[in-house]
């Protein structure tokens, strides 16, 4: 194989909302590089910006309270940050593809599934009618729906959460886009369609030669699914490498909470899950020093609290080993 390409490279990504309150910061100079071929994961409790990163990308937030207030998110080297909303409506769907989290709701429930998916197609391919839906009925069979020329003219509410999964996975990859985002795409299904909804994705990776962001909360997903991971707590990177050297050498603390708290199944029974103390703070009271400090085990780390690096400093990311990077704070790592 030759040498890994970037295909997408965020950098210093800062995104934030007006709320009632004044402007909260949600992501907080985010930056990572995706691979040619390869995925990405991205992994963190609930709230930690995650999806607020992949709507980012794809300039979908809420308007007009959402806003890219910094960084650059480059895509073969044009910054989508910059682009006009003209050619960001191009890029959506033909270049860079998104799977949402909620199928119910990404999926329009008064339309039937082929005029759903012939929409993506008439609008960036140039197909009549009758071929958009021909190709509608290959896109359900790609995805695995059985009797897709049957299912093609039934409404959402029809389907079952996995069809439905299946259908929204069709739409984002509908015209094969080098880039694709899937936003905890297994979030509301059962364990069996959860691994056939991933094994998909892997399968049509493969074969179309994609690119996958892949946003979970699920440990066990991103070490099936990803070549590279990052950690992302309150809305800031933890910690970023290779699969390997974040699951057997983790570096911070957040990491090493996360890799804990998994059930293992030599653990004797009825023992306690191990749980990370503590919660993260709301976004209007969000520190300046290591987020995850309050929450941190350390021995010294009340020190840490009580001083004034922790009131103004923020720390940068430092590199400990082959595109490994954690969180320069000595009372957040692993010690």
């Amino acid at each position: 194989m030759g040498e890994s390409t970037t295909i997408l490279s965020v950098s210093d990504l800062v995104t934030g909302f007006q709320t009632d309150a004044g402007q909260v910061v949600a992501v907080d100079g985010v930056s990572f590089d995706l691979e040619q071929g390869k995925t990405l994961g991205i992994v963190g409790e609930s709230g930690c910006g995650k999806s607020v990163t992949a709507m980012s990308i794809m300039r979908l937030l809420p308007q007009p309270a959402g806003q890219i207030l910094g960084g650059s998110v480059l895509y073969n080297s044009e910054d989508l940050v910059q682009a006009p909303d003209e050619r960001m409506r191009v890029i959506r769907g033909s270049e860079i593809g998104m799977i949402f989290q909620e199928p119910m709701t990404a999926l329009n429930p008064v339309h039937r599934v082929g005029r759903q998916l012939s929409e993506t197609l008439l609008l960036h391919e140039d197909l009549s009618k009758k071929d958009a839906w021909e190709r509608s009925v290959e896109l359900l069979e790609m995805v695995g729906i059985p009797s897709p020329e049957v299912r093609v003219g039934e409404y959402p509410h029809q389907l079952s959460g996995g069809m439905r999964q299946r259908v929204v996975i069709a739409i984002a990859l509908a015209c094969n886009p080098r880039v694709v985002i899937a936003d905890e795409p297994t979030t509301a299904l059962d364990v069996t369609v959860q691994a056939q909804i991933l094994d998909l994705i892997k399968s049509l990776q493969d074969r179309l030669g994609m690119s996958v962001i892949m946003i979970t909360h699920d440990l066990g997903v991103i070490a099936e699914t990803c070549d590279d991971v990052v950690v992302m707590y309150a809305g800031r990177v933890a910690e970023r490498g290779p699969i390997d050297a974040i699951f057997n050498n983790p570096q911070h603390l957040y990491t090493k909470g996360l890799m804990d708290a998994i059930p293992k199944i030599d653990s004797p029974r009825k023992q306690k899950l191990n749980t990370i103390e503590g919660s993260v703070p709301g976004l209007a009271e969000m520190p300046t020093g290591a987020r995850f400090a309050p929450r941190s085990w350390h021995p010294q780390i009340q020190d840490y609290l009580d001083s004034e690096e922790f009131k103004t400093t923020r720390p940068e990311l430092v590199q400990i080993g082959e595109n490994h990077w954690v969180e320069d704070c000595p009372y957040v790592r692993v010690f």
